[in-house]
């Protein structure tokens, strides 16, 4: 039996505009009860008409505060 959907047809399905981009933000954190060092990450979605750095710096600006 034919395969229905191609490679091609999923790009061309992105590009619609309705796609986002993903992007994995890793950071690290020093546990105030311990002091040990954590590793976190947190996923962010970025629609692919907007810019992802502004995203991502808000991002990062977010958990700066939420440590503080």
């Amino acid at each position: 039996m034919a395969k229905k959907q191609t490679f091609e047809s999923k790009l061309h399905r992105h590009a619609k505009g309705g796609g986002v981009k993903a992007f994995k933000l890793v950071y690290s954190s020093k546990s105030p009860k311990t002091g040990a060092w954590k590793f976190t990450q947190r996923f962010l979605q970025v629609p692919l008409d907007e810019d992802e750095k502004g995203h991502i710096d808000t991002a990062i600006s977010e958990l700066e505060k939420e440590q503080d």
